[in-house]
């Protein structure tokens, strides 16, 4: 594949780059230090169209190309790792709204996502349930015309902040993957409150929590899709979210590899610049090359399922090599700033600290290499 980006492409590339240095970047220190989740950021980035990137415009989105979402995630993520992250989970949920709810949902909910009115989170994890989803125990009772739900979720991004959370449940106790759906409460439902907050290494500015449901009332009209259909929804968000979360970590990576070379250049030792040394230029470019094949990975992979190819495996790869290259070129961005890069006086260390978490969460990086084995195997490699 020879990609070249389009001008639309490229001038929203810019537009974005230029709002996350000036709106973002100055603040992400400060936000990092004081756990700030930045909720006056979110009407900003409805007005830029980034609110609603998989939104239809007859709902107010801009209904853009997963190739495009690459492009913006990157330069979001060079600014602050959190912000993107909150942002695509936001937008993940209202594609999800998009995709699979009727007409009376779309109008409900996607018009306020896109305007950056309505932040949305999804909550799948449980104590017992992650890479493996269909153990989810919260369960989900028709009474009436209502759901009534119990159990509790784990993880959840943007606990406490969202307005609106797509919850996987179980509405049906015997029904395996089958017995599994999705349904949107609201921030205000009786029933439904927030539980511990969680202490991270990093993404302090994005908000991680328990949500508990006890006896919760959800009207039955606030299900996504046909009861069992909740696997089928959990799992068509799984390779957009991979690609995203590859974009994010070459993002964080680029912004490392930019603040070790500008260091490399102006810190001086033995009489010269640090850069001057092979030590120092063979850490800057393994890093320079890890961010190069990150970012074409992450490419190739938007525009495979923008084609509307296959890209599974494509989303998998993307993931897991842009997710541990940013791993290794964080830490090594540490290492060439040397006792600098340790401190917080410079970013690199928060850097290291955020991008952790993307070899873990939207399906570990050894999930990752299940699904690209099985891609190649086939059921040769099910037999373990």
């Amino acid at each position: 594949m020879f990609l070249r980006l389009d001008v639309e492409q490229q001038e929203i590339r810019e537009l974005v780059r230029k709002f996350a240095q000036q709106e973002i970047a100055p603040h992400a220190e400060q936000w990092d230090e004081e756990s700030h989740f930045p909720r006056e950021l979110f009407p900003a980035l409805g007005e830029l169209g980034l609110a609603g990137t998989l939104i239809p415009e007859e709902y107010g989105g801009a209904q853009l190309s997963r190739l495009t979402g690459t492009l913006i995630y990157e330069q979001i993520a060079q600014a602050d790792m959190s912000t993107a992250v909150w942002l695509a989970v936001h937008n993940m949920v209202s594609g999800l709204i998009a995709k699979f709810g009727n007409e009376e949902q779309r109008q409900r909910w996607l018009p306020g996502m896109a305007a950056g009115e309505l932040l949305g989170a999804f909550a799948l994890s449980e104590a017992h349930a992650g890479s493996d989803a269909a153990n989810i125990r919260c369960l989900a009772r028709r009474d009436g015309d209502d759901y009534i739900l119990n159990g509790t979720k784990f993880w959840v991004t943007s606990a406490g902040q969202a307005d609106i959370y797509a919850v996987m449940v179980r509405t049906d106790p015997d029904g395996g993957a089958r017995g599994i759906s999705t349904i949107i409460v609201e921030k205000d439902m009786p029933g439904f409150s927030i539980g511990k907050m969680e202490r991270k290494m990093g993404l302090h500015s994005s908000p991680t929590g328990e949500l508990i449901f006890e006896d919760c009332r959800v009207p039955a009209s606030h299900l996504l899709g046909s009861e069992g259909d909740g696997l089928k929804i959990s799992l068509a968000s799984l390779d957009g979210g991979r690609i995203n979360i590859g974009a994010i970590a070459t993002g964080v990576a680029q912004a490392a590899l930019d603040v070790s070379t500008r260091y490399a250049q102006e810190r001086l030792a033995f009489g010269k610049p640090i850069g001057a040394f092979e030590g120092i230029q063979f850490l800057l470019a393994d890093m320079a090359m890890k961010v190069e094949a990150s970012r074409l990975l992450v490419y190739q992979a938007a525009f495979k399922m923008d084609e509307g190819e296959h890209a599974t495996p494509y989303a998998a790869m993307a993931k897991c090599f842009a997710t541990d290259s940013a791993m290794a070129v964080t830490t090594d961005a540490v290492q060439v700033l040397g006792g600098a890069g340790y401190v917080r006086d410079w970013p690199v260390e928060r850097y290291m600290r955020d991008v952790k978490v993307a070899q873990i969460f939207e399906g570990a990086n050894q999930i990752q290499r299940i699904v690209i084995a099985r891609s190649l195997l086939g059921t040769l490699a099910k037999v373990s």
